[in-house]
């Protein structure tokens, strides 16, 4: 079971933390300037999926809960207009998902496939992690990607948009995992939101 829980948040976050490179280098963004923010709300992204997923089989949340953290981090921490940044988790997430899903077809003869042992499953989630680290570090230095002027497009208030966005989410999610009983749950969010929201006031204020 340690091994079990070690194996998963290993391979989930080398997953993750490639597909935010990904997303980051997509707008030519430089991902180690946000390196470790990323990696703690990674971590807590990928501790609440391992409860959801493996104690209360609620797996459908999952990819919607990492899409709105990651949403918020792009705006929070990257400070990418919150429009942009759906767009941007959107957009890197897709892109990911077709890489895994090609490997999966190539290695395994299918998604069933690899699926099928928990070996696979990590052999997969590792090797989509590193052939994506390796694509967003060539794409990086290349130059490739789309370049905006992404000022224009954040709306007015947006800092204290993001806030009550924020705010609500932890409030709507803790709701669903209170009727579910998963406390520990709601302790993993509330540690995200709060980091969050630091960030949030803090470039409110004016730093």
């Amino acid at each position: 079971m340690l091994l079990e829980s070690i194996g998963f948040m290993f391979f989930s976050t080398l997953e993750t933390i490639s597909a935010y490179y990904l997303m980051m280098a997509l707008f030519r963004f430089k991902a180690q300037d946000h390196i470790w923010e990323a990696l703690f709300v990674v971590l807590l992204i990928n501790l609440q999926s391992y409860v959801l997923r493996n104690e209360f089989s609620l797996a459908y949340l999952v990819p919607i809960i990492a899409i709105l953290i990651l949403t918020f981090l792009f705006a929070v921490i990257v400070k990418i207009p919150l429009i942009w940044s759906l767009i941007t988790t959107i957009l890197g997430y897709a892109i990911f998902a077709f890489i895994q899903t090609g490997l999966a077809i190539l290695l395994f003869g299918s998604i069933a496939g690899a699926m099928s042992t928990t070996s696979n499953g990590y052999l997969l989630q590792f090797a989509s992690g590193i052939i994506t680290l390796l694509l967003s570090s060539f794409l990086y230095k290349i130059g490739w990607g789309f370049k905006f002027d992404f000022e224009r497009l954040r709306f007015k208030f947006e800092d204290i948009l993001v806030i009550i966005l924020i705010v609500v989410f932890l409030f709507s999610i803790s709701i669903i995992l209170y009727y579910n009983q998963i406390f520990i749950n709601i302790l993993f969010f509330v540690s995200t939101v709060v980091f969050l929201l630091y960030y949030a006031v803090r470039k409110e204020i004016g730093e």
